[in-house]
């Protein structure tokens, strides 16, 4: 039995939304299945580089939430 064509035109933004979190997801399952080109694969390999070189910068998530919550 044929499924039926998703009709994303009728569904919500908030469905949208949840379908391409979905769809998302499950692509990070799998990070192998996503081919890249090689201009991308270099420019991955070059930040990677720079964060070995330069080590993390940037504020923990605890404190990026911690931050938003004080400031209501």
């Amino acid at each position: 039995m044929a499924r039926p064509a998703l009709q994303i035109s009728k569904l919500t933004p908030a469905e949208r939304l949840r379908l391409l979190e979905e769809l998302w997801e499950s692509l990070c399952d799998t990070p192998e299945a996503v081919p890249l080109t090689e201009a991308q694969r270099t420019e991955l390999d070059r930040r990677l580089d720079d964060l070995e070189q330069d080590a993390p910068t940037g504020i923990p998530w605890d404190d990026v939430v911690r931050r938003i919550r004080n400031s209501r």
